[in-house]
């Protein structure tokens, strides 16, 4: 079961509304929750393992500017992958998030504009967006969604039977662990 949901709502601490703030958690959150929750009851009941998959980002490894909302919500995911890992473990049942960088998606496109809406471009972003994105990754370009479904692929698979509890950054080397 993959959880691949996330919606994003720009602004800073001051910016943020509370409706903004819990349209991210219902979304990333409460879906994941859910997600992870009802697949788990089917697999143990089924009784032959599986595997749960949730969307962080690397924006819930590490804080962004002018996403506060958002970062708050997928590093709760994180939170949400592990403890699921420490719980289903013995009933054969794997749970791992991904957690893309900047990948040239519709959602890309609107942090950008809301940012340079917001006047957050001239505050966090000097100069072009993407190109700030792209060279802030060691591969100094943009990922593409094959990039993030190569992962989600290889962690559905049998042959990541002993990876659990990880959140696996898909973001060209912008943040190293």
């Amino acid at each position: 079961m993959i959880a691949n949901a996330g919606i994003i709502r720009v602004g800073t601490l001051l910016q943020t509304t509370t409706a903004d703030f819990e349209a991210n958690f219902a979304v990333s959150v409460r879906g994941t929750f859910l997600c992870y929750k009802y697949a788990a009851q089917q697999m143990i009941a089924q009784g032959r393992g599986g595997r749960l998959i949730g969307a962080s980002s690397v924006a819930g490894k590490q804080g962004h500017p002018n996403q506060i909302a958002y970062c708050s919500a997928k590093f709760a995911v994180r939170g949400l992958t592990q403890c699921a890992a420490l719980e289903l473990g013995r009933y054969g049942i794997t749970v791992n998030c991904y957690a893309p960088g900047a990948i040239a998606t519709p959602m890309l496109e609107g942090i950008k504009v809301a940012n340079d809406n917001s006047g957050a471009s001239d505050r966090f972003y000097d100069g072009d967006y993407y190109k700030r994105m792209a060279d802030r990754s060691t591969v100094g370009y943009l990922g593409k969604t094959d990039d993030v479904a190569s992962i989600v692929s290889y962690l559905v698979s049998k042959e990541a039977h002993f990876i659990t509890g990880q959140s696996i950054s898909v973001d060209g080397g912008v943040h190293l662990s």
